[in-house]
């Protein structure tokens, strides 16, 4: 029998297209998943008004089993995105008025924690390296890892350092397959497990390269690179809202960026005056503008 992929979407399929009975039966779960995974058959049977037989069936049209395999893999789902199936409900206040300081709040939070747990010995030694590089690979999977790696390609080729990023796990391993010992790789994973990021980091080391990683220690991809700028991120259960640790993260890029130009020094000034004097004529000419933002 087919293992069911992702019971809940089953259920919510059931919902609308099942016989009667089954989209009683899938009501009635999606209604109250917490007394389902643990309530004997008689007891299902008997709140929705069917037979035991009649749960059964239910279960194996889902691609379970029985009831057993099916509460398996109902408290798999619950135990991995339960937190989505019933939220709390947005108070008014929340919805129209507490908007800008949950994220504001949030966002500060999340930089100060990253602050007061960074080892700045280390970001500043990883500065220095990507100061004398010959190139700089920077790579990320996913929504947050791969903004990091674009922006501090961004923000590195301001200060005339040769970078690239990449953020298609098969082109990770391929610019990874023409390292050099001039090469250095800088590798996000706010996981600490996107297996594409961790191959490339490993196929870099192969031909000399000095590998990076933010990310979570004692991940698997802290385990492989070089050096490890500790990176954890941490939420505070709003659901509603984008990811905090993105402003963290961004504010450890912003620093290895600053320190590797205070290393690089003022001949890092024509390139950013060049840009300047680019961007202000071709635009507003306001000096107050940020450089190319």
């Amino acid at each position: 029998m087919k293992t069911p992929a992702d019971i809940i979407t089953r259920l919510q399929l059931m919902l609308q297209d099942g016989t009667k009975s089954d989209r009683k039966l899938a009501g009635f779960v999606l209604a109250d998943l917490d007394f389902v995974s643990k309530a004997a058959i008689s007891e299902i049977a008997a709140r929705v008004g069917v037979s035991e037989p009649t749960v059964t069936r239910f279960c194996r049209n889902l691609g379970c089993e029985g009831l057993r395999d099916f509460k398996f893999y109902l408290a798999q789902a619950i135990a991995i995105g339960g937190q989505y199936l019933s939220p709390e409900p947005l108070s008014r206040d929340a919805r129209e008025q507490r908007i800008a300081s949950a994220i504001t709040e949030a966002a500060i939070s999340a930089i100060q924690r990253a602050s007061e747990n960074l080892d700045m010995t280390t970001l500043v030694a990883v500065a220095a390296r990507i100061a004398v590089s010959g190139n700089v690979l920077c790579i990320g999977s996913g929504g947050i890892s791969s903004m990091m790696a674009t922006e501090m390609q961004n923000r590195l080729f301001r200060l005339g350092v040769s970078v690239l990023a990449q953020i298609d796990g098969q082109l990770q391993r391929m610019y990874a397959a023409v390292a050099t010992p001039d090469t250095t790789l800088i590798a996000f994973s706010v996981s600490g497990y996107a297996r594409s990021v961790i191959d490339a980091v490993q196929v870099a080391q192969q031909y000399g390269a000095t590998t990076i990683a933010i990310t979570p220690p004692d991940s698997a991809l802290a385990k492989v690179a070089d050096t490890v700028i500790h990176f954890q991120s941490l939420e505070d259960g709003n659901i509603y809202k984008p990811t905090s640790s993105r402003y963290a993260l961004l504010s450890i890029v912003d620093m290895i960026v600053t320190s590797v130009a205070e290393t690089r020094g003022p001949r890092v000034l024509e390139n950013l005056r060049r840009i300047k004097q680019s961007v202000n004529t071709l635009k507003v000419d306001d000096p107050r503008l940020p450089l190319g933002d």
